[in-house]
């Protein structure tokens, strides 16, 4: 065994180092399909589903596109996938004459993949296992006609689990924003996606801080859902990131989303996030 499998927690029942991102050395990144250029890609990850990742993902596609940017969203949460239903996007996606998928595009020019695009019947469950899976999202990376993007956004599934693993070895990321409600924060469950980013060599960008609390629609004052979110600068701190957001959850934007309208949200939903991509990309 090799020395870097030496810290390793679960080196005593490792049965295989092939496909370890510690052995032998990190395993080759995926190529791009020739003629495709991406000069930044971010995942957003999550340590469980439920805290509004996807919509993170494309309210900042939004936002970037809006200040000029081409941006791309690849939906790699596989067997929960959402990026479609947020833009209204229905149509199936096509192959080029050289074999290479067609990413869809929303109105203001967007392009996107999804495994629900890729689906007769949009209801039905994703029951593969997880080489077809990984093998998708290989695809979705190298066999997809993105063109020219600025920045290419990953909406990855929740949680530490073999999909986020391929993404991270697979694919060249630049960094991740964590989403988490401030509830999360003081849990293990974002140290868990925060540590997995870490032995994947990945940097965590920032954190963003869904469903902080709701506005009163008749005197306007702010409600905290889970405290007066006094310890959230600590609680980030302490897992290395700085908040970048803290976005109230707004039944208004909730019925946008939900309609497939994600690009009639304000502009100032993820105003912090925003300038950081902007900054990463030289924009």
């Amino acid at each position: 065994m090799s020395s870097a499998c030496d810290s390793c927690p679960s080196k005593d029942g490792c049965t295989s180092q092939d496909t370890c991102p510690t052995a032998n050395g990190a395993p080759a990144k995926e190529p791009l399909a020739q003629g495709s250029n991406i000069k930044k890609v971010i995942g957003i990850a999550s340590g469980k589903g439920g805290v509004g990742k996807s919509f993170v993902t494309s309210a900042l596609a939004v936002s970037l596109a809006r200040k000029g940017l081409k941006v791309g969203i690849m939906d790699a949460d596989v067997t929960g996938p959402s990026i479609p239903q947020s833009f209204g996007l229905t149509e199936n996606l096509q192959a080029n004459a050289d074999g290479l998928i067609i990413p869809a595009e929303t109105k203001t020019g967007i392009k996107a993949v999804s495994v629900n695009l890729l689906l007769e019947n949009k209801e039905a469950p994703v029951i593969w296992r997880g080489p077809v899976l990984n093998s998708l999202v290989r695809q979705f990376w190298g066999q997809t006609d993105w063109g020219t993007l600025d920045v290419l956004l990953i909406d990855m599934p929740p949680g530490t689990g073999d999909v986020p693993l391929t993404v991270f070895q697979a694919i060249p990321i630049d960094g991740i924003v964590l989403v988490a409600t401030s509830q999360d924060l003081v849990s293990m469950i974002v140290n868990k996606a925060r540590n997995m980013a870490s032995m994947m060599n990945v940097k965590v960008l920032g954190l963003v801080e869904n469903m902080s609390y709701i506005k009163c629609p008749d005197c306007g004052k702010e409600i905290r859902l889970y405290g007066d979110g006094s310890n959230l600068e600590k609680s980030a701190s302490e897992i290395g990131a700085s908040v970048l957001d803290s976005i109230p959850l707004d039944p208004e934007v909730t019925k946008l989303v939900d309609s497939g309208n994600t690009e009639q949200t304000a502009e100032d939903i993820l105003k912090g996030t925003t300038d950081m991509c902007l900054k990463l990309t030289g924009s």
